[in-house]
């Protein structure tokens, strides 16, 4: 079992690198008051030192940071202010464009400050400015909402059986504990949802005087910017959704789809490589034997995390053997090698890949926003049947404790009873209807996501561009080079890029190992 991972990315301008430097905010640092039926609120924002993560990044010794301050709840007078962590990082140009990209990152809840790296080795601050905001509850915010009880439990989770009761059962008091010592130091959970993440990005903008910048973001990440476009459409030049996980349709069972998708496009893969068929003819059928043996008889080992120290107790079950696919907790050129290897009782390559979930950094992730945004936002329209019916769709041939949890996103209904925050499917369930410029790239790996969501959101964006490119998982663009090109040439020319280069792209061929 693992935390769930999606994520997003935006854009901004260069007009903000005065702001930042200023000893104080000016009065083009502040943004109109949010009015309720009382006092006004005003977000601003306030320049600052960069975080200092464990291991530093080398671009934010050039960045210029501080804090965008905002209402905590917009719909309250009475609100508490919160402050979210920014990073403007310069653009390796002489002559930046004036248009910033946002990032919007994945999760919800993952850690925004750790993809600088993969967003500047994948150019995105080349040409202009990169601007990086933490959600709201991230690490570097005030309140920060991790919760170091579930990062405790995702570790011990792997000598646990995936979904048996003991299981259920400590997961869902790890997250009490969590929700109640969040909600004792006065966080109201019920804010920490896509609403108020588009209007602090809208909030964001305006305070850095930002006229028009361009919006980049990854999984959860795209699902934010859709919801953002449709809220705050003003002072958009374009949209890039990497791994679209859309918001009108994300839910449980929107998971087993992206499984199916992901698996289908390497079966068809490794069909097509003839050294592959050749060596694993029957991956299909092997797996489909292998979730159903390890469910009804799990494998318990002792196994060295990759990451090294001692060895630590593993449970390789039906459940954990579909969660570490979809994760890509096992490279993808090496998933047809391990399937075979595991169908001739050699279970060391997953083995490892569960190991590894036993060594958690402790407090990074935002535990409380994913709570807060899944429990409000994907589960309360979708009933149980309707997750185990979606699952017998896609996979028929794997038994029903395996498809009665959506990967990833297990006993998701327990949590989010305890987690009790309000329903907010009717306002996230309504499709953005824009002419802005949107390009959507998708891998045809990703298990998470599948890449024909695209196609079927595309359809209300009259200025869209769809790309897959094929072989490569979640989160694309830090993958491929080409979808590097075709980024940067949709930030340039919005209505017309270059995407050229996806037409001669392959799968990365598969580890073959000897008979």
């Amino acid at each position: 079992m693992a935390p769930h991972s999606f994520r997003i990315g935006a854009a901004a301008a260069g007009v903000a690198l005065g702001l930042l430097t200023a000893p104080a905010p000016s009065a083009a640092g502040a943004v109109p008051p949010h009015i309720g039926t009382g006092k006004a609120v005003t977000s601003r924002f306030v320049p600052g030192p960069c975080p200092k993560p464990p291991e530093p990044i080398e671009a934010l010794a050039t960045a210029r940071c501080g804090f965008l301050e905002v209402p905590e709840n917009r719909a309250r007078p009475d609100s508490r202010t919160i402050r979210l962590a920014v990073a403007v990082i310069p653009a390796t140009s002489a002559k930046p464009a004036q248009d910033p990209v946002v990032f919007m990152a994945g999760g919800p809840g993952g850690e925004v400050f750790d993809d600088i790296p993969f967003l500047v080795s994948s150019g995105l601050n080349r040409d202009r400015e990169l601007i990086v905001m933490a959600q709201r509850g991230n690490l570097y915010d005030k309140p920060n909402l991790a919760c170091p009880e579930l990062d405790r439990f995702y570790a011990t989770s792997v000598g646990l059986p995936s979904y048996a009761p003991q299981t259920q059962r400590l997961m869902v008091d790890a997250a009490k504990q969590c929700r109640d010592r969040l909600a004792a130091d006065g966080t109201d959970l019920s804010a920490y949802n896509s609403t108020e993440n588009a209007a602090d990005f809208a909030d964001l903008r305006t305070a850095l005087g930002i006229k028009q910048w361009n919006v980049y973001g990854h999984s959860y990440g795209s699902n934010l910017a859709m919801t953002y476009l449709r809220l705050h459409p003003q002072g958009i030049r374009a949209v890039a959704l990497d791994s679209i996980a859309p918001s009108q349709y994300v839910s449980l069972p929107f998971a087993w789809s992206g499984a199916q998708e992901g698996l289908e496009n390497l079966y068809k893969a490794c069909a097509a490589e003839p050294s592959c068929k050749s060596r694993y003819p029957d991956i299909e059928r092997t797996l489909n034997e292998q979730v159903r043996k390890l469910d009804a008889q799990p494998l318990t080992l002792n196994v060295r995390p990759p990451q090294g120290g001692d060895p630590v107790k593993v449970v390789l079950d039906g459940g954990a053997l579909v969660n570490l696919l979809v994760a890509k907790a096992i490279p993808f050129a090496e998933v047809p090698a391990a399937i075979e290897e595991l169908g001739r009782g050699r279970p060391e390559r997953f083995a490892r890949a569960r190991a590894a979930g036993s060594v958690q950094v402790v407090g990074q992730s935002a535990h409380g926003l994913t709570n807060s945004v899944v429990c409000s936002e994907w589960v309360p329209d979708r009933s149980a049947s309707d997750l185990l019916n979606a699952g017998r769709e896609a996979f028929p041939d794997w038994p029903d404790p395996v498809l009665a949890q959506a990967p990833q996103l297990a006993f998701q209904e327990e949590v989010c009873r305890v987690w009790n925050v309000p329903d907010r499917t009717g306002t996230m369930r309504v499709a953005p209807v824009s002419s802005v410029p949107t390009l959507f790239i998708n891998g045809t790996g990703d298990m998470k996501t599948g890449a024909s969501w695209a196609q079927k959101t595309a359809r209300q964006l009259s200025q869209s561009t769809t790309v897959q490119v094929p072989g490569i998982g979640h989160w694309v663009v830090p993958q491929s080079p080409c979808a590097q090109k075709v980024l940067a040439s949709f930030l340039a020319r919005p209505t017309a890029p270059d995407t050229s280069c996806v037409a001669g792209l392959k799968w990365e061929p598969f580890t073959i190992t000897p008979k």
